[in-house]
């Protein structure tokens, strides 16, 4: 079984734009938002996903994820509950660790957030300055729930 461990922050000011290395625009939409078990179809650039997630207790959560073909992605997103999310993905390295930055697009405009996967809960890691508020608990900042509640309707 997969599992993912995952801690949430916003992101301050654009000083991480200077670690940035490489970028991927994402469109994604979910056939489930059930908290239980959700599933997304994701297009990350040329390629696509389909991802089925449990649900999260603390920081951890099941999660499973298949390559598909693009095209199917792109039929799967016009069956979607509500919404797509768009947004631009920034891989951001600091003090030896991977951080994923996404800047949102659309009705989610001005939201940054950063993610940081983890090999346990309590893994310890240095936060980069432009680290802000930790939302890993914060259901508002659940890509699912951003779609049916975007981030410029707060």
């Amino acid at each position: 079984m997969g599992i993912e461990i995952e801690r949430k922050f916003l992101v301050v000011g654009e000083s991480w734009r200077q670690p940035a290395s490489a970028q991927t625009r994402f469109s994604q939409g979910y056939l489930s938002r059930d908290p239980a078990r959700t599933v997304r179809v994701r297009l990350a650039g040329e390629r696509a996903f389909l991802t089925i997630k449990g649900a999260t207790r603390g920081a951890t959560r099941a999660e499973f994820e298949y390559e598909i073909p693009a095209a199917d992605a792109q039929a799967l997103l016009a069956l979607c509950d509500g919404p797509v999310v768009e947004k631009i993905r920034h891989l951001c390295e600091h003090a030896g660790m991977s951080w994923e930055v996404d800047e949102f697009l659309g009705a989610n405009a001005g939201l940054r957030v950063a993610e940081i996967e983890l090999q346990s809960e309590d893994q310890a890691f240095e936060r980069p300055a432009w680290l802000g508020e930790e939302v890993t608990g914060d259901s508002r900042y659940v890509n699912a729930n951003l779609a049916v509640r975007p981030f410029t309707s707060w």
